[in-house]
C-alpha cells in the first residue's frame, strides 16, 4: 500500500481528464495508492477543498496558507484555528517560505509562517512545509517557535543534504516528489540516497510535477507509484519494503489520520 502524502485534489482537471474525485481515487487504488492527503494553499480555498473530498474517508486534509499567497490573502490566526480544528484536518499547511518567486514579501512570509508554526504546536498537528531558497530562515523559525513539539514534513524536497539532516534532527520527515525522477535532478537523487528510509514520505503534489514517464502531463495520485518505484531503486530496497516503510512513516507522523482497511 502507498500513500500520496501531498496532493491538491481540488485542482485536478475534472472537465477533460477525470470523472470526479471518485474516478481519481479509483485510478490511484488500481496502482496501490490507498490514501491521500489533500493540502490547502489558502484559508479562502479550504472550504471548497473540503467539499471536494468530503465523502471520501481515505482522503485526509491539511489547512494552511502557502507563502506565495500571503500577498493576496489576509492571514488571521483565529480564522485558521477555527478551520483547523475540523476533525478531518490532520496537519497545518501548506506553509513555509519561498524567496525564489516572491522575495519582496519576506517579512510578511516570516510573520505568517511563525504564526502557523505556533498554531500547529498549540493544536499538536504536524506542519507541512514549503521551502525554496529560504533554508536558514526556515530552519531558524522552526527552531525559534518550537516546531519539534509538533513535527512535520518538508514536502516536495529540493534542497541540500544539510537542510534535510537539520530538519530530521528536529523530528521532521522529508518527502520525495516526482522531481526526483527528472534527468536534471542528479544532485537531488544523491541527497535521497543518503537519507534514512525511516524518515521519508512519497507524494505527487498533484496536479503539478508529474514524474517520468508522465512528465509534461497533469499529475495525479496514481503516479505516486512511479515516485515510490524510483525512490526504491535509489535506496536499493524492494518496492514492497519502500511502500510499507513510507506508509508506516505517514501514519506515524499524521497520527490523527485513520487508516482505512
Amino acid at each position: 500500500m502507498l500513500v500520496d502524502s501531498h496532493c491538491h485534489l481540488d485542482r485536478l482537471n475534472f472537465n477533460d481528464l477525470h470523472d470526479g474525485v471518485a474516478d481519481v481515487l479509483e485510478k490511484a487504488k488500481q496502482q496501490g495508492v490507498e490514501h491521500c492527503l489533500a493540502v490547502a494553499t489558502s484559508l479562502d480555498a479550504f472550504p471548497q477543498m473540503m467539499d471536494c473530498i468530503g465523502e471520501f474517508p481515505q482522503v485526509f486534509a491539511s489547512c494552511g496558507m502557502h507563502p506565495l499567497y500571503v500577498q493576496d490573502h489576509q492571514y488571521q490566526q483565529q480564522a485558521h484555528r477555527e478551520l483547523a480544528t475540523d476533525p478531518r484536518v490532520v496537519a497545518i499547511g501548506e506553509t513555509g517560505l519561498d524567496y525564489y518567486y516572491t522575495p519582496e514579501t519576506k517579512p510578511e512570509q516570516k510573520r505568517v509562517f511563525a504564526e502557523q508554526i505556533e498554531l500547529a504546536v498549540e493544536l499538536d498537528k504536524p506542519l507541512i512545509i514549503h521551502t525554496r531558497d529560504a533554508k536558514q530562515d526556515t530552519l531558524d523559525l522552526l527552531k525559534q517557535h518550537g516546531a519539534e513539539r509538533c513535527g512535520g514534513v518538508l514536502h516536495c524536497f529540493t534542497e541540500d543534504l544539510d537542510m534535510a539532516e537539520a530538519a530530521i534532527e528536529l523530528g521532521f520527515y522529508i518527502s520525495c516528489s516526482g522531481i526526483v525522477t527528472f534527468n536534471s535532478a542528479k544532485k537531488l537523487q544523491q541527497v535521497f540516497t543518503q537519507l534514512p528510509i525511516e524518515r521519508l514520505l512519497v507524494e505527487t503534489d498533484s496536479p503539478y510535477l508529474a514524474p517520468v514517464p508522465h512528465r509534461g502531463k497533469e499529475n495525479q495520485p496514481a503516479y505516486t507509484r512511479e515516485v515510490a518505484h524510483f525512490l526504491a531503486r535509489l535506496k536499493g530496497v524492494s518496492m514492497p519494503e519502500l511502500a510499507a516503510q513510507t506508509t508506516d512513516n505517514f501514519f506515524r507522523l499524521f497520527k490523527l489520520a485513520e487508516k482505512q482497511v
